[in-house]
């Protein structure tokens, strides 16, 4: 946890509080954008440009630090628009994997996220007219293929010679 995010728990300033953000990508729908609150929040991304976050109802549920093999994360959206719902239905549909990114930002500097951001892939999502719940996942270590590289034909060329 970052020093800043430390000094907001401890002290509870209060005009300055955590923002939490959520950034969904899927390759067919775009890029959605939401934050926790009422508000509409415009903050720096790692990358140096500034997106707009979308004020939401939002409750987030972070993954327990453990030794685990995998580790989720669960939101969810109330409330949620029509074209939250339609896009996230449209990726589903098309069989997109759905990348989440968790950002947490300070009310007093939102040049750039808090913490890193934990990125993530949605690993079941249901949605319907008033909610979407969203279990997203890292670190699936124990779903790993092992060695990683796999010795095919195609890297190793002598390999089409063995049956």
């Amino acid at each position: 946890m970052s020093i800043v995010l430390q000094k907001i728990y401890a002290s509870a300033p209060a005009g300055d509080l955590p923002i939490h953000t959520l950034e969904l990508y899927a390759d067919s729908q775009g890029v959605i954008r939401i934050c926790e609150g009422f508000d509409d929040v415009t903050a720096g991304i790692e990358t140096g440009e500034f997106v707009t976050f979308t004020a939401s109802g939002m409750g987030v549920s972070l993954p327990a630090r453990s030794v685990k093999g995998r580790q989720d994360l669960q939101f969810q959206l109330d409330n949620v628009t029509g074209e939250v719902l339609t896009k996230l239905q449209g990726a589903i549909d098309a069989g997109d994997t759905i990348k989440v990114i968790y950002r947490v930002f300070t009310a007093s500097y939102l040049d750039e996220p808090a913490e890193p951001p934990v990125e993530m892939t949605a690993v079941d999502v249901k949605a319907n007219a008033q909610r979407v719940n969203v279990v997203a996942s890292f670190h699936d270590l124990v779903n790993k293929a092992w060695p990683r590289d796999r010795y095919t034909p195609n890297i190793a060329p002598g390999l089409k010679y063995f049956s």
